[in-house]
């Protein structure tokens, strides 16, 4: 099988990675608009070559990981360029401006809108690593516009690299990821903007940081690259989640200057029940 990644980085290189671990005959094809990204790309083996326009018709499948805004322009470019049995995937953390740009494409039966549910903070073709989605979701929408041997390739894929599937439409998926991918990532650079901003002195940052700092602005440390275009092609869901979060900090703020503890302490009860949630445990009912 022949492969190609668009975008060499902690997404589409460990993609690759895996890849190579479950196909034995693939031949990995990368692309991207860094020679930087390229050369370190095939220097840590994560491509067998660097990919060329004559590459393109040989393809069986390719993966597109590059930032939201530069998706619009890619996806439809790399669509062109495929043979009619090629699958396209992308990576993209918004799915209704992409599945719109590729709406009324010729090829878009070989297209399958995703996004992986997984990541770190790190970035660039060194932070590629195996096992990355192995337990993720992957969430497909729009597959009913994919034709269907296309999506037998890319559920193979899926199921190989050990991803559970989750399909949703676009808007809902973008409404939903805004409160728990994109809301977090703004909360992390946020907390860690206040602190740099009262705390002058970078050493008692470092010395009095404990672990759950540390945890809490791990999201920070985030590329502005890709997160800047995400804020913007999801603006109306992040302003609505942004609001929701303000009132509740306000109302804790109000709480605390009320002298109402036994208030915050509720609230704090209530909110421990996402340890249940997270680990997929069925809640019972709790008084707010």
């Amino acid at each position: 099988m022949k492969v190609g990644i668009v975008g060499i980085g902690l997404i589409g290189g460990s993609f690759a990675v895996d890849l190579r671990k479950e196909y034995e005959d693939v031949l990995l094809v990368g692309y991207d608009t860094s020679p930087e990204n390229l050369d370190q790309a095939f220097e840590l083996g994560l491509i067998d070559k660097k990919g060329e326009v004559s590459d393109w018709e040989l393809l069986d499948l390719v993966i597109v990981s590059v930032p939201v805004n530069a998706m619009l322009n890619v996806l439809p470019n790399v669509l062109d360029q495929i043979s009619n049995d090629c699958l396209v995937m992308d990576a993209g953390s918004t799915k209704r401006p992409i599945c719109e740009v590729v709406a009324d494409h010729p090829k878009r039966r070989n297209f399958l809108a995703c996004h992986p549910i997984a990541g770190t903070e790190f970035s660039g073709p060194q932070a590629a690593h195996q096992g990355l989605y192995d337990g993720k979701t992957m969430i497909i929408c729009e597959v009913e516009k994919t034709a269907f041997k296309l999506q037998e390739r890319g559920m193979d894929l899926i199921k190989r690299v050990g991803m559970r599937v989750r399909y949703m439409h676009p808007k809902a998926h973008d409404k939903h990821i805004a409160y728990v991918s994109h809301l977090s990532h703004i909360s992390s650079f946020m907390l860690g903007k206040t602190v740099i901003d009262k705390e002058e002195n970078e050493r008692d940052i470092f010395d009095l940081a404990g672990s759950g700092f540390e945890s809490t602005v791990r999201l920070a440390k985030s590329s502005p690259d890709m997160w800047t275009p995400i804020f913007e092609q999801n603006k109306d869901n992040v302003l609505e989640t942004l609001t929701e979060y303000i009132s509740n900090l306000q109302d804790f703020k109000n709480k605390m200057e009320e002298g109402d503890f036994k208030s915050v302490y509720e609230q704090m009860v209530n909110t421990n029940r996402i340890k249940e949630i997270l680990k997929g445990i069925p809640l019972t009912k709790t008084t707010k």
